[in-house]
């Protein structure tokens, strides 16, 4: 008996709705044989975590806080993943977005909060797709995989906005008696704060509601216009895309700044949400881009589920952090975490792939297949 993992020739849609739901029970099956082992009783530990992300007062403030940045880099990662760019760098492209958008709040100064704030969104896209059209161009001209320069850029990203604030003194660094001794980023004036929209209880980020902005923008792009047709055609089959006289080229440098924008209004969105200050370790040690190629994936490349995806995945971070105590150590929580994610992922093989059984037979004869 061998097995044999096959494309399919055409997805079946119920599938869509099916394995998620399929993956998400066997997960959580897993999970509670893994609480039984550990002598964590399962039906507590699932009401603890579901309070802790959506029930709990500040729950859902939280929860959208920490779903936020995600969404961002899973726009980013989704946007190019739809012509079948793999941009890996969205990480950089939102610490680049961050330097970009401090340096604007800190030259506007005490200006009108609306002038500041907008002000830090053009600089964050703008410093994002900058950094995201150097693997686009590498793409398009030199046909360099843009996997590995996008991933490599990550790391330089890293080291300039390191430099920027423990290395140099350069204008983003605190120059005050404080800031000469222990090195951090100069606080931003208060006109760069981004306002909160309560909606009863519950306190939204100014970032997550510019996200569900993007996303709109993102699925009327591709779906409604030319532009993103030909994208759309580009990644399919870019022969036939070239025979049609599509600029290859210039969609795929096009792409790849608009997905590195995306990910840089992420970046201005940490600046002016949350951080409220240039925070190089912060925001390395977060790893936003990297959790976003998983929101995307998860989504299937569909902006609206995106930022649904975000949403839950920031719920069970959350969680997360609430359970972690000295009964429910944060190792077992990042298990837990981590079957979800990967039952999730693994279920979307079973969309694209069908598994055949092959029984063997005696020598000679045809092989026997046996389909699940």
């Amino acid at each position: 008996m061998s097995l044999r993992i096959e494309k399919r020739l055409q997805e079946r849609r119920s599938l869509l709705f099916i394995v998620p739901i399929v993956s998400l029970i066997v997960a959580h099956l897993v999970i509670v044989l893994l609480l039984l082992a550990t002598g964590h009783p399962p039906v507590t530990t699932f009401r603890r975590l579901f309070d802790a992300a959506f029930l709990a007062d500040g729950a859902l403030t939280t929860t959208l806080i920490s779903a936020t940045p995600l969404a961002f880099t899973g726009l980013a990662a989704a946007v190019a993943f739809r012509m079948r760019l793999f941009n890996i760098g969205a990480e950089g492209q939102l610490y680049f977005g961050a330097i970009g958008s401090a340096g604007v709040a800190l030259a506007l100064g005490e200006r009108s909060s609306v002038v500041v704030i907008v002000g830090m969104i053009i600089g964050g896209a703008l410093l994002g797709a900058a950094w995201g059209a150097i693997p686009g161009l590498l793409r398009a001209f030199l046909h360099t995989n843009e996997i590995i320069t996008s991933l490599m850029l990550n790391y330089v990203a890293g080291l300039v906005i390191t430099y920027l604030i423990f290395d140099s003194q350069s204008y983003w660094r605190d120059d005050s008696a404080t800031g000469q001794l222990f090195p951090q980023g100069k606080p931003l004036p208060d006109s760069a704060t981004w306002p909160t929209i309560g909606i009863g209880s519950v306190d939204v980020p100014l970032g997550f509601v510019v996200a569900i902005v993007v996303a709109t923008v993102a699925w009327v792009l591709y779906s409604r216009t030319r532009f993103g047709f030909e994208a759309q055609v580009i990644g399919d089959s870019p022969r036939a895309a070239r025979y049609a006289g599509m600029r290859t080229r210039r969609k795929i440098v096009a792409i790849m700044c608009l997905s590195g924008a995306i990910a840089g209004i992420g970046g201005a969105s940490q600046n002016g949400d949350f951080r409220h200050v240039l925070d190089p370790r912060g925001l390395q040690q977060a790893s936003y881009g990297y959790a976003g190629i998983v929101v995307a994936a998860l989504a299937r490349y569909n902006p609206f589920a995106v930022v649904l995806v975000a949403f839950l995945i920031g719920g069970l971070q959350n969680a997360g952090y609430a359970l972690q105590g000295a009964d429910f150590p944060s190792g077992l929580v990042g298990v837990m975490q981590g079957l979800i994610l990967f039952a999730m992922l693994g279920g979307e093989l079973l969309v694209r792939y069908r598994v055949r059984f092959v029984r063997s037979t005696r020598p000679g004869t045809p092989a026997i297949e046996v389909r699940p």
